[in-house]
C-alpha cells in the first residue's frame, strides 16, 4: 500500500480512546476554571516587583498577548482536535521533535501548576484553621480530586462547571464589598516599583513581574487537551475559549484594582491568600464577609486545580500513547473510560514539588512563586512552539481544514508569538536559577527522547494524528501525480 511506505502503519491503531461528552458550556466552564485560581492568588507576587501601577503595565502587555494568543491558538485546536494539544500541533507540524518541545514544555506547565494552587488551598484553609499545616491539606486536595477525575470525564466537567460559576460569584462578591473603601490613593502609593512617580528605575521592575501577569491567565490553553472528549469540538471550542479569555480579563482587571485599592497593598505582595487580607482592610478580621470569602474563594482554587489535573493527564496520556512516555500511562479505565494512570502519575509529583522546598525555594523567591515561574517557563515555550506550528502549517498546508481561521492573520500569531519571545527572554534574565532547571529538565528528558527513538519509529501512531499523516500524504501523492 502506498502509505505504508511512508512509515504510516494502517490499520494498526492503538485503541485508547477517550469518551466524547463535553458540550460548550462544560468547555467553557474547563476554560475559566482552568485559570480562575490566578484571579485567587500569585499575582500579587508581582507587586513585589513593580509596584501596582508598574503590574498594570505589564499585565496589558500580557493581556495582549493571550487575547491574540487565543484567536491564534483556535484555529489549531479545531483543525486539530487531538488530546495532546500543542504535542499534537507541534509534531503534525515539525516531527518527532517538534513534538518533543512542544509536549514537555505542556507537561512541565501542567504539572507544576497544581502544587503552587495546591499550596494555596492549604493557606486559605490555614486562615480558618491555624493548626492545619497547608502542606497536609494540599496532599489531600490531590487525594480528592485526583479520585473525581478517574470516576469520569462528565461528572468532572458537570463539577467544573459548577465551582467556576461559584468562583467568579465570589470575586464578584470581593469587588462588591471592598468598592466602598476604595481609594485610589492607596492603589498609586509607591505604584512604580516602591516610586511614587514614574522613572527609569521602575523598568525592570515591569519585565521582572512578568511571570505573575501571566498567571493571571495561565492554562487558559488546556482546553485543547478536552478537544477530543468533545462532542463537537470544531464548533464548541471557539466559543469556549473567546468567550473564557473575555470572562478572564474583566475579571482580573477588577480583582487587581479593588484589592490594590482596598489598603497597603505592600502586605499582599508576597502571600498566597492577597484577596481575604485586602477584605479585611475594609470590614475587619473577624468579619463574616471574610470567612465567606475563604470558604467560597475555595471554589476559585479548586476549579483551577481541579482542571489542571484533567490537562495534565490527558498530555501524559497523548504523549504515552505515541510512545513519546512509558506506554503503560496510555492506559484508559475500563470502567470510566479516563487515563486513571496518567492521573496518578501526575499526582505523585506534585506532591513531591510541595515537599521539595529545600530543592525548588531558591534565588530569593518562596517555594510558591518559584514553582508559578517553572509553570511559566512551560508555558511560554509551548506557546512560541505553537504560533510557530500555526505558520508552518499555513505555509505547508493550505488545504488543511479550518473551521475557525486565526482573524487578522499573521498579525494577530505574530504578535503573541513576539510577546511570548520577549516573556522568555525576560524571564530567563530575572529568573537565572530557575531557568536553568526548566532547561535542564529538557536537556534530560531529550536524553530519553533519543533512547527511545526505535520504540517510537516501530509504534502505530494514535488514529487521531494518523488520520492527519494519511491525509497530508495523500495530498503529496496527488501534487506528484500532477507532475
Amino acid at each position: 500500500m502506498e502509505l505504508e511506505k511512508h512509515g504510516l502503519h494502517v490499520g494498526s491503531v492503538t485503541h485508547h480512546e477517550l469518551s466524547k461528552t463535553l458540550g460548550t458550556w462544560q468547555l467553557w466552564g474547563i476554560a475559566v476554571g482552568l485559570v480562575i485560581s490566578g484571579e485567587y492568588f500569585g499575582w500579587s507576587y508581582g507587586w513585589a516587583a513593580a509596584g501596582t501601577l508598574g503590574f498594570f503595565v505589564t499585565s496589558v502587555f500580557i493581556a495582549a498577548m493571550y487575547t491574540t494568543f487565543i484567536f491564534s491558538f483556535t484555529e489549531l485546536t479545531t483543525s486539530i482536535p487531538h488530546a495532546g494539544g500543542p504535542f499534537a500541533y507541534a509534531r503534525h507540524a515539525f516531527g518527532p521533535f517538534g513534538g518533543y518541545v512542544a509536549g514537555t514544555a505542556t507537561l512541565v506547565e501542567f504539572l507544576f501548576a497544581p502544587p503552587a494552587i495546591a499550596l494555596a488551598i492549604g493557606a486559605y484553609m490555614n486562615v480558618q484553621f491555624p493548626d492545619l499545616d497547608p502542606k497536609h491539606v494540599a496532599v489531600g486536595a490531590y487525594l480528592v480530586f485526583m479520585t473525581l477525575n478517574i470516576v469520569g470525564v462528565q461528572i468532572a466537567a458537570t463539577f467544573e462547571l459548577v465551582v467556576t460559576l461559584l468562583a467568579i460569584f465570589e470575586l464578584l462578591v470581593f469587588m462588591g464589598v471592598v468598592a466602598p473603601g476604595f481609594s485610589v490613593a492607596n492603589l498609586v502609593k509607591g505604584g512604580w516599583a516602591g516610586q511614587d512617580s514614574f522613572s527609569a528605575a521602575a523598568i525592570p521592575g515591569i519585565f521582572a513581574a512578568v511571570p505573575f501577569a501571566i498567571w493571571f491567565f495561565l492554562a487558559i490553553e488546556g482546553v485543547a487537551m478536552a478537544a477530543e472528549e468533545a462532542k463537537d469540538p470544531k464548533r464548541s471550542i471557539p466559543v469556549a475559549y473567546v468567550s473564557g479569555i473575555l470572562t478572564l480579563l474583566v475579571l482580573a482587571i477588577g480583582v487587581m484594582f479593588f484589592a490594590g485599592g482596598a489598603g497597603d497593598w505592600t502586605q499582599l505582595s508576597n502571600i498566597n491568600d492577597p484577596l481575604p487580607k485586602a477584605m479585611q482592610y475594609i470590614v475587619g478580621e473577624n468579619s463574616g464577609w471574610t470567612h465567606m470569602l475563604v470558604w467560597l474563594g475555595m471554589f476559585g482554587l479548586i476549579a483551577s486545580f481541579h482542571g489542571i489535573i484533567l490537562g495534565y493527564s490527558r498530555q501524559i496520556f497523548a504523549l504515552a500513547r505515541a510512545n513519546y512516555l512509558p506506554h503503560w500511562f496510555a492506559e484508559v479505565h475500563p470502567r470510566f473510560k479516563t487515563p486513571h494512570r496518567a492521573i496518578l502519575a501526575g499526582g505523585v509529583v506534585g506532591i513531591a514539588a510541595i515537599y521539595s522546598d529545600q530543592l525548588i525555594q531558591f534565588g530569593g523567591q518562596t517555594l510558591t512563586a518559584n514553582i508559578v515561574t517553572m509553570s511559566v517557563f512551560g508555558a511560554i515555550v509551548m506557546y512560541i512552539t505553537s504560533m510557530l506550528s500555526l505558520f508552518k502549517l499555513r505555509k505547508s498546508e493550505p488545504g488543511m481544514e479550518r473551521p475557525f481561521k486565526a482573524p487578522f492573520y499573521p498579525w494577530f500569531p505574530l504578535f503573541a508569538l513576539l510577546g511570548a519571545l520577549i516573556c522568555l527572554g525576560t524571564m530567563v534574565y530575572y529568573n537565572t536559577a530557575v531557568a536553568g532547571v526548566f532547561f535542564g529538565m529538557l536537556a534530560l528528558g531529550y536524553l530519553v527522547f533519543i533512547a527511545v527513538k526505535r520504540e517510537r519509529e516501530v509504534a502505530p501512531l494514535d488514529e487521531m494524528l494518523e488520520s492527519a499523516e494519511e491525509l497530508k500524504i495523500e495530498r503529496q501523492l496527488a501534487v506528484k501525480a500532477k507532475v
